[in-house]
């Protein structure tokens, strides 16, 4: 696969932007890659374009494959795997999002529920135990409301996120706070 500089300045930023997300700047690399390409590749094709050893590459592709974010293929008469990420934008973005909060949110929930029991009878000061509720309290309702969201049929979703802050326009005067 030829890389334009325009591919090429694709890859190399989602690469940089996977180090911000706590992915492994090869592991973003391929995973760009694998998102623009038109066909499936093996993994000598990854190696290849972005001049990664091998080793690298599977070890990107089961973490990719790990995330849901790529699936592998055969094809006839081939007895290599051809990978793919997922096509359909929303459907990556989901996928990103409740792998994040699997991994990330809800034990971060888990733990401060813990935190707030465990505080409640070893001295902890009311004022921090009031902090840890507080912070329990607005987590879970982000959780809530993104698990309500999540439900929703994809035309509902895409419709909400056209609206955008424009919804409050039927909220009653003053309800915010």
């Amino acid at each position: 696969m030829h890389l334009t500089p325009a591919m090429q300045n694709f890859i190399l930023h989602w690469g940089e932007m996977g180090t911000k997300w706590g992915v492994n700047r090869s592991v973003a690399q391929v995973h760009a890659l694998l998102h623009i390409s038109p066909d499936p590749m093996t993994a000598e094709d990854i190696c290849e374009a972005l001049n990664l050893a091998r080793s690298n590459v599977s070890t990107a592709i089961k973490e990719l494959q790990g995330w849901k974010l790529v699936k592998a293929s055969r094809q006839l008469g081939d007895r290599r795997d051809h990978f793919t990420s997922v096509r359909d934008m929303f459907d990556l973005v989901n996928t990103v999002v409740e792998g994040r909060r699997d991994r990330e949110y809800a034990p971060t929930l888990a733990a401060l529920r813990v935190v707030a029991r465990e505080a409640e009878s070893d001295g902890t000061p009311e004022h921090i135990r009031a902090r840890f509720a507080e912070t329990l309290e607005t987590m879970q309702q982000f959780d809530a409301w993104y698990a309500e969201i999540a439900r929703l049929p994809r035309g509902t979703q895409m419709t909400l996120l056209k609206l955008g802050a424009k919804i409050a326009r039927f909220l009653p005067k003053g309800s915010s706070s």
